[in-house]
C-alpha cells in the first residue's frame, strides 16, 4: 500500500538535477540510505529535519520518496492566485500510509519547501478527501475553506479539471501555513 503524497510548486527555473544535487547531501544529514530510483531518490529517515515537532516520530515509518512531477505546470489547473503560475513540481511521498508516516511527511516538507522556497500543493481541499471524478459537495467545500481561512500564512485555492466533466479545487499554501497545519488538532487526526 502507498502512503500519502504532497507536491511542491517552485517558482523560479531550476532543472531536476539541480533539485537532487541540493537536496541529496542535506537529506543524508539525517536520513540513510539515501538512494537514486530511476531519476528521484529513496530515503529512510533517522531524524528528523531541524529537530521536528512533538509527536512526530520516524521510528518504524517506511521508505520516503522524491521525484520530479512533470504535470506541473497544469494545463486545466488555474494559477490566476499566483503572480505566475509554478515551473517545478516535485512530488514527495511517503511508501506507507498511517498517522506517524503523515506526520514525518509532513515534516519533510515543511523543512524542503523552505530550503527550496516552494509552495505545498496538499492534493485536494485541506482536511478532507479529493473527490477524482466528481465535484463533491458544497458543505465540504465550505468546511475546507473555513479551516483553510482559520490559519496563518498564505493559501490558495486551485481549480483544476475532473475525471468527470468538472472543475474542483485543490489547496496550495506557503511554509508558514503548513507549519499552522501541522499543529493544528484536525492534522492528527489523518490517518
Amino acid at each position: 500500500m502507498s502512503g500519502p503524497a504532497v507536491g511542491l510548486w517552485l517558482f523560479e527555473p531550476r532543472e531536476f538535477g539541480d533539485v537532487l544535487a541540493d537536496v541529496v547531501p542535506w537529506l543524508e544529514s539525517f536520513c540513510e540510505p539515501v538512494e537514486t530510483n530511476g531519476g528521484g531518490l529513496d530515503f529512510w529517515v533517522r531524524e528528523l529535519p531541524n529537530g521536528g515537532q512533538a509527536g512526530a516520530d520516524p521510528t518504524g515509518v517506511g521508505v520516503f520518496f522524491l521525484s520530479e512531477d512533470e504535470e506541473i505546470p497544469a494545463e486545466d489547473e488555474d494559477y490566476s492566485a499566483f503572480s505566475r503560475p509554478p515551473v517545478r513540481g516535485l512530488v514527495l511521498g511517503a511508501g506507507r500510509s498511517g498517522p506517524a508516516n503523515h506526520q514525518v511527511l509532513g515534516h519533510l516538507t515543511l523543512a524542503l519547501a523552505e530550503r527550496l522556497d516552494g509552495w505545498i500543493d496538499f492534493d485536494g481541499l485541506l482536511g478532507h478527501p479529493t473527490p477524482r471524478d466528481d465535484t463533491g459537495d458544497q458543505a465540504s467545500l465550505d468546511r475546507a475553506r473555513a479551516l483553510a481561512a482559520s490559519l496563518p500564512g498564505r493559501v490558495a485555492e486551485v481549480s483544476y479539471d475532473t475525471g468527470g466533466g468538472g472543475r474542483w479545487f485543490r489547496h496550495v499554501g506557503d511554509v508558514e501555513f503548513l507549519a499552522a497545519w501541522l499543529r493544528h488538532p484536525e492534522f492528527h487526526l489523518i490517518k
